[in-house]
């Protein structure tokens, strides 16, 4: 099994891909882990390339959480059984930080990369409200959508997502 989880910050793309990867006995790559390096540092373009074509190339079974469109996005999308979107409205996707914020604040979360202790900052929260919002990244999501549309799946808000896991026999974090 193969399965991409994109979606908007602090929807919980990180605890599905978790559960999924779980479920189906499958390799779990948070891009955020090789995104990040150790004090919140960004790794070069490069290595993280090298990094996501490793994965993809060493495990047959995997699942894939996070949007980074510049690391074989294609072959990921192409690939995957199952491609699921969690587009939460904003503000519940603010919730979701700040309540990850206190439960992991003076840590790093197990998806992250070590040494990147949780943090919550300005410049995070525009990114959850807006920036990470583009136009462009909306229409990312709608053309894989319509691109792949017997393996998409979109969930918008809670109600959706716990539907998700009782239709798929997760158990709910």
């Amino acid at each position: 099994m193969k399965i991409s989880v994109l979606g908007y910050s602090g929807s919980g793309k990180s605890t599905l891909a978790r559960l999924l990867g779980e479920k189906y006995c499958a390799d779990v790559l948070h891009f955020d882990a090789i995104h990040w390096l150790p004090g919140w540092q960004m790794n070069t373009p490069e290595e993280k390339l090298r990094l996501t074509e490793e994965f993809l190339n060493t495990h047959g079974s995997w699942v894939i959480d996070g949007n980074y469109t510049k690391y074989c996005l294609e072959r990921r999308m192409s690939e995957s059984d199952k491609i699921v979107f969690l587009l939460f409205n904003r503000f519940s996707c603010l919730l979701r930080v700040i309540k990850r914020y206190f439960t992991y604040k003076g840590s790093s979360r197990p998806d992250m990369g070590a040494g990147c202790d949780e943090k919550l900052d300005l410049e995070f929260i525009k990114w959850v409200l807006w920036e990470g919002r583009s136009k462009e990244t909306k229409a990312k999501f709608r053309a894989i959508a319509e691109k792949y549309p017997e393996k998409a799946t979109v969930i918008k808000n809670q109600r959706q997502l716990d539907e998700f896991y009782k239709r798929n026999k997760l158990s709910a974090p």
